[in-house]
């Protein structure tokens, strides 16, 4: 029996970007619809439940952030967002309002389809090894895709937990840029991007790592990140 397609709704105000995006998502397998009014967003991804919501950021009703903040506590499917290749400010807060990824306009569909299979592959199939793991009071459970400290769970967003996960599933190993892209994102580090950045600083508190002196996930100059394992807060 075949697999059921993955449907993913196209919230965009461009009536020629949505349709030709729509058109290309098809064509490779997905079943798509489109939303062109903010105003109407919110209750049409809540109603439907898309495994992944494309997300324009200018829009008329309402802009793509609120609808981030507005859909993410009751929508739990993946939510890339498009944005100007300049708003790197739009790009952080949209990470923070619990965007899983970004794509910059003008949109490449060849780009656009590898961030979406990326992104789906990593909410879609677990690690088929370890599903767990513990670092003091630290714990992350893969399968269950939750973490918590002390005991307490920790408020992470789907792209927060992937590199964390990520990370502390090679503890001891430093990852580069380039590495972490291609295993979160499907895509090479284009040198500029600073969404991983903008991640880990996000993290570290909320792991109990020290925002100003990490000792848990330590930045290494030119070279990448490292979780390490015996920096557990104790």
């Amino acid at each position: 029996m075949d697999q059921p397609s993955n449907r993913i709704l196209i919230v965009e105000d461009d009536q020629r970007l949505a349709e030709l995006t729509a058109e290309y998502l098809q064509a490779n397998g997905f079943e798509v619809a489109v939303e062109a009014d903010g105003a109407r967003a919110v209750r049409r991804i809540l109603d439907s439940q898309p495994d992944l919501v494309v997300l324009d950021l200018m829009l008329p009703g309402e802009d793509g952030l609120s609808i981030c903040r507005r859909v993410r506590g009751q929508y739990h499917g993946v939510i890339l967002m498009l944005t100007a290749r300049s708003d790197e400010l739009d790009q952080v807060q949209g990470l923070d309002l619990g965007a899983d990824d970004y794509v910059c306009k003008p949109v490449r569909p060849r780009l656009l389809l590898a961030r979406i299979n990326a992104l789906l592959r990593r909410s879609d199939s677990p690690d088929s090894k370890v599903q767990a793991l513990r670092f003091g009071p630290l714990q992350i459970n893969n399968s269950l895709r939750e973490a918590w400290l002390d005991e307490q769970p920790i408020d992470l967003t789907g792209a927060e937990f992937d590199l964390l996960w990520l990370l502390a599933s090679h503890a001891g190993r430093v990852l580069s840029r380039e590495q972490i892209f291609t295993a979160l994102r499907g895509v090479g580090y284009d040198g500029q991007d600073r969404s991983i950045d903008v991640r880990i600083s996000r993290i570290r508190p909320k792991i109990g790592d020290d925002p100003i002196h990490p000792r848990l996930i330590k930045t290494l100059r030119s070279k990448g990140y490292l979780f390490v394992a015996e920096a557990a807060p104790a």
